[in-house]
């Protein structure tokens, strides 16, 4: 089933897709609910990011062999990690497609990472890696966008991994899908840049959602990002960023540049 958030008029809410019509959910998209029975047509409404607000998000860091030697630079390691290395980037970093990412002054080179991401559906606290998909909801497309320079300099990824603008996820939530066999595809201005299968992930979307509950509780609405594949594109200005995986759609995202602002910013 296909799952989104949409608005329309002056109404936002969640919905189902079915074909060219959205039927709107009446309940709770992580509880109980049911579709309505009378659609709106696709084309009449936005679709906005599916979880505007996680309570968190998780990403791992080199998830994929073919990402290690990029990566050497910052893990100084040319081979993947044998564990599982997680880090947080907050909720305010949420876009959704068509939305725009901001290149932040003084950001310098900023960086696409397409990604699978999952979508927790019910509270899960020291599951192992057999039990930890059926605490999925479901799963979308999502974009690391990342600073290099300050991902290299700083010595927390607080704003390189999580500026405003930089979690894009979208455009909906797809579930009933095998996580372990998707087609990721990275485009920018329509130019293929990575290209993967998630049956490459070094630790998979069950041991990561596994390892993690083991030291804190993941709720609904949470997100797993997974990891990017392969060389990561630089992105500029006025550039047009698409993530598109198989089964789920493509998350576009347009890039800006941050407007200066009138008095002088910190280096």
């Amino acid at each position: 089933m296909i799952y989104a958030r949409f608005r329309h008029s002056a109404r936002e809410s969640y919905c189902v897709i079915q074909g060219e019509h959205i039927y709107e959910l009446e309940g709770e998209i992580f509880a109980e609910h049911s579709p309505a029975q009378t659609g709106i047509p696709l084309s009449e409404v936005t679709l906005l990011a599916p979880v505007p607000r996680p309570g968190k998000i998780l990403a791992a860091a080199v998830n994929y062999q073919s990402h290690a030697a990029g990566a050497s630079a910052i893990t100084k390691s040319e081979e993947a990690p044998a564990e599982p290395q997680l880090f947080l980037k907050p909720s305010s970093s949420v876009i959704g497609s068509d939305e725009p990412i901001v290149l932040p002054e003084g950001a310098r080179r900023v960086d696409a990472e397409g990604e699978l991401v999952a979508v927790i559906g019910r509270a899960c606290r020291n599951v192992g890696p057999d039990q930890s998909l059926d605490y999925v909801f479901g799963y979308t497309c999502g974009n690391d966008v990342s600073a290099r320079h300050w991902q290299r300099d700083d010595l927390q990824w607080w704003r390189a991994k999580g500026a405003d603008t930089f979690s894009p996820i979208g455009p909906v939530i797809a579930t009933e899908l095998d996580p372990a066999g998707l087609e990721l595809t990275t485009r920018i201005n329509g130019e293929e840049r990575q290209r993967t299968n998630t049956v490459a992930l070094v630790h998979s979307v069950a041991t990561l959602i596994a390892f993690a509950s083991q030291v804190c509780t993941l709720e609904p609405g949470d997100l797993i990002f997974t990891g990017t594949p392969g060389e990561t594109p630089t992105i500029l200005e006025g550039d047009i960023i698409e993530v598109e995986i198989g089964g789920i759609g493509v998350l576009r995202n347009s890039v800006v540049r941050q407007t200066p602002p009138a008095a002088a910013g910190f280096g």
